[in-house]
């Protein structure tokens, strides 16, 4: 069992989510403010996805990341930033006969536009999607493959942010300790072990130990599950020996019926690993434990007033 967790946010991600619930952020200042109030509650990193004010719908505009990340930087919690680079690999293909004539609904990019954000920003973190798969939707796949994997984390070594290597199925595992076998990733690793998204790992238990037994020895790793399992596998991420990730990207409930908040599920989750006699890291704590930089972008950003 971990005794001495890193609590992981992810406040708003990219789903289809802003219309379900009004506790959602969507404006940049609404997603810093739920990234401040998540830090407030514990949790030492905030996982970051922008939005675009006007629709809710998910964006990748670098300025709407620059704004979220300045205003998160002018206060004093000091949490760690994570944001995501998955936004830009959504393929639709077209129907059985024409697959190529891809649907409009598509926004595929290669891996450099889809880091843009995070080599002028430089948070600490940053994820990075370990392997293409399908998703929810006839003809939708995901695509993140070798070679990008490879270019990204070749990138990220250069400017010194600690990929967070998101791990869907067994496959992903296995591609990232390549890139380790490579050098293309420096140790020790971070993993995110990602349960419950279709069509990828089932969140039960036995799934959850078997993605953890497969990660390469002294690696961090933290996981989590979407929807109900959320809270369990809290439990079940303690107890393997990792750490933790809630927040409104994977889960909008506090009960049935109840819409949850951030910085509510955060307080959920270290009240779960407080009760099993664990403590929970600070920010600064979490930087030494996963060997962080921190350091300042690489261009000045002016949050709007």
């Amino acid at each position: 069992m971990n005794r001495n967790v890193i609590i992981t946010c992810a406040v708003t991600g990219s789903g289809d989510s802003a219309g379900k619930s009004p506790h959602v952020p969507v404006t940049p200042k609404q997603i810093a403010d739920a990234s401040i109030e998540a830090a407030k509650a514990g949790a030492a990193i905030a996982h970051i996805h922008v939005r675009n004010p006007e629709t809710g719908a998910p964006s990748r505009d670098p300025k709407l990341y620059a704004e979220v990340v300045d205003r998160i930087r002018q206060q004093d919690t000091d949490v760690v930033i994570n944001l995501t680079t998955g936004m830009g690999g959504d393929l639709y293909l077209g129907p059985d006969e024409a697959p190529l004539d891809l649907a409009p609904e598509t926004d595929c990019i290669g891996q450099a536009e889809r880091m843009v954000h995070v080599e002028t920003l430089r948070p600490e973190i940053c994820s990075l999607d370990c392997g293409s798969f399908n998703y929810p939707g006839g003809n939708y796949v995901y695509v993140s493959t070798p070679d990008m994997l490879r270019l990204g984390a070749k990138r990220l070594q250069k400017v010194g942010v600690k990929p967070e290597l998101e791990v869907f199925d067994l496959g992903h595992v296995s591609f990232a300790k390549q890139l380790l076998a490579e050098g293309l990733l420096d140790a020790p690793p971070l993993f995110q072990v990602c349960m419950g998204v279709k069509w990828a790992a089932e969140a039960t238990p036995r799934n959850f130990m078997t993605m953890v037994e497969n990660l390469p020895e002294g690696a961090n790793w933290a996981g989590f599950a979407l929807g109900q399992m959320e809270m369990p596998m809290v439990a079940q991420a303690a107890l393997l020996g990792g750490h933790v990730r809630v927040g409104l990207e994977d889960n909008l409930y506090l009960s049935r019926g109840n819409l949850a908040t951030n910085a509510q599920l955060v307080e959920r989750a270290r009240t779960i690993v407080e009760l099993m006699g664990a403590a929970v890291q600070t920010p600064a704590e979490a930087r030494e434990t996963l060997k962080l930089k921190k350091q300042d972008a690489a261009i000045d950003m002016k949050v709007p007033q």
